[in-house]
């Protein structure tokens, strides 16, 4: 499944609680799982527990967008589909974080 498919497929499945919820609400749950993927990666865990950690906080960051309006792969798309933000070249030649 595409971005736009998963964030559709989240939306169905969760949406109720989400809205309700609001946005803060999502936020602090998102970096909840942020800082799981973080004990994660310093605790060294294997590739399926790591794999699991990203897919929650993924959907969780699908989960924001879709309680805020925001299309995902619209924004990705506008931010990054014609290069680096920052010099916009495909490969970035910037010699600061854009």
């Amino acid at each position: 499944m595409d971005l736009r498919e998963f964030q559709q497929l989240i939306d169905r499945m969760y949406s109720d609680k989400d809205r309700q919820r609001g946005a803060p609400g999502t936020f602090l749950w998102l970096f909840e799982e942020v800082g799981e993927l973080a004990a994660a990666v310093a605790e060294g865990k294997d590739q399926r527990a790591l794999a699991e950690e990203f897919a929650d906080v993924l959907a969780w960051l699908a989960t924001l967008a879709n309680v805020t309006g925001v299309d995902l792969a619209d924004a990705l798309h506008a931010k990054y589909g014609q290069g680096c933000p920052g010099c916009g070249h495909m490969i970035c030649t910037c010699t600061v974080k854009p």
